[in-house]
């Protein structure tokens, strides 16, 4: 009887090796879509905005959320899309802007596009390391990342002065796309893919026929997806404006094509809509280089042909963020300018219609969690904004109705939103204030992986 036994634990062993190398079949698929700039009172508060997105508020009969999620320093898309998928700071992950410092305006607006400037793993790492088949459409920081299977990247070229597209960006997204014969396999059924990056709805819209392709043909068990034009709706008319309530009730349309596509494909599918930060409205521009360059710590020359300024040489400058500006130095260790800046922006924040509402030192910089690198970190009062203007007032009057991100994630119009349901996720649920460094190991978790590296604790979202 041993024997028979010992023959047939050694016939199964094989099988039970193989089993044990692949993903657990508990794992539930995870389709996170990004509704950049969504505020949670959208969805939290429809009624009192006379929203309608029904399949937004059903989240939150169905599943659980979060009534604000406190974002990272600062609060803009790159650095919060990337904690979203490694759940840990951009001190600590890599991604610290959205546009990289650029002290000599020589870059040509360069964005933090590549995902090999992140230091950290992502969620699309662990689930490909694990076996599982990865997909993501206009997701910021993605451009080579070879752990996702089918990838369309967000990126751009510079726009041109006219506004013009140049339809060969089309190609330049097929060559940066997974497999690269990617696009070329779905217009056909779909149509072309966006120039550049279209933040309209009607962006969103391809964005969303091209997930949908994907989901249906290649049923990833990850797969991480980008809408950005509730953003630009916000920025250009302010958060809860006509015109921001309406692309966010076509976005509507669109998530809930996508969930229930992703539902067809796999039943116990895990539906997750995350934001990167709030909004609020803008009353003021507060164009902080030019008591920087009056005060000598940056030198500047103006090329009258091209009407634009360059930076020649500097000490010390600002690092514009939207609602805060990180202040490097040239030389990190030059403590004689780094207090010639200290007395300045105390000067400057002793005023208060020049609307400073804190400055970060070092220490205060790394509790934080952003810009590792600069000496002060200048926080402004929620409704102003950092201009790049470099004469004129340093303050300016907003004229036109518009709105701002990038403050403090401590301001409470900057939380993003967490929404998420499907099997085995607790209905109706208030988590109440999370943290966004807690969604990547939530969303680990619920694929059967792990992530050391992120140490926030997962949130309570089974029933």
């Amino acid at each position: 009887m041993y024997l028979a036994a010992r023959r047939l634990l050694l016939s199964l062993l094989p099988l039970l090796l193989l089993s044990a190398a692949l993903p657990s079949c508990l794992a539930a698929p995870v389709l996170m879509i990004s509704i950049d700039g969504l505020k949670p009172e959208y969805v939290t508060q429809a009624d009192s905005h006379c929203m309608k997105i029904p399949y937004l508020r059903s989240l939150l009969r169905n599943g659980s959320y979060a009534e604000g999620v406190i974002g990272v320093w600062p609060t803009v898309t790159y650095p919060s899309h990337t904690t979203l998928l490694t759940g840990v700071s951009p001190a600590e992950h890599g991604i610290l802007n959205n546009h990289e410092f650029d002290p000599k305006f020589d870059f040509s607006d360069g964005w933090y596009w590549y995902a090999a400037g992140i230091r950290f793993p992502t969620l699309w790492q662990v689930a490909h390391q694990a076996g599982l088949r990865t997909a993501s459409v206009g997701w910021p920081v993605s451009v080579g990342a070879t752990d996702v299977d089918w990838l369309i990247p967000e990126y751009w070229r510079v726009s041109s002065s006219s506004g013009a597209l140049n339809p060969f960006d089309r190609d330049l997204i097929a060559a940066l796309s997974r497999p690269d014969t990617l696009l070329k396999q779905l217009e056909p059924a779909i149509g072309p893919y966006m120039m550049g990056n279209d933040t309209s709805i009607g962006g969103d819209e391809i964005k969303t026929r091209y997930s949908l392709e994907i989901l249906r043909r290649y049923k990833p068990a990850l797969m991480t997806i980008h809408l950005s034009s509730l953003d630009e709706s916000e920025h250009e008319y302010a958060p809860f404006s006509p015109e921001a309530n309406q692309d966010l009730e076509a976005i509507d349309g669109m998530v809930a094509r996508l969930a229930n596509a992703a539902l067809e494909c796999n039943p116990s599918t895990i539906i997750v809509i995350v934001s990167d930060h709030g909004f609020d409205a803008l009353t003021h521009t507060v164009n902080l280089y030019i008591p920087f360059l009056k005060a000598g710590l940056m030198q500047a020359t103006v090329d009258a042909e091209v009407k634009s300024t360059r930076i020649v040489s500097w000490k010390a400058q600002p690092w514009l963020a939207g609602g805060m500006a990180a202040i490097l130095l040239h030389d990190k260790d030059d403590r004689l300018t780094e207090r010639q800046v200290g007395d300045l922006l105390q000067t400057l924040a002793a005023n208060p219609d020049n609307g400073i509402s804190g400055i970060l030192d070092r220490n205060a910089i790394k509790k934080a969690g952003g810009f590792p690198d600069a000496a002060y970190v200048v926080v402004l009062k929620p409704g102003y904004t950092t201009g790049a203007a470099t004469s004129g007032n340093l303050v300016l009057d907003t004229a036109s109705e518009r709105g701002g991100h990038g403050f403090s994630p401590e301001f409470p119009q900057m939380r993003a939103s967490f929404f998420i349901a499907g099997t085995g996720i607790a209905r109706h649920r208030d988590l109440g204030i999370i943290d966004m460094r807690q969604i990547a190991p939530t969303l680990a978790g619920i694929l059967n992986l792990q992530m050391p590296s992120a140490t926030a604790a997962p949130l309570g979202i089974r029933p």
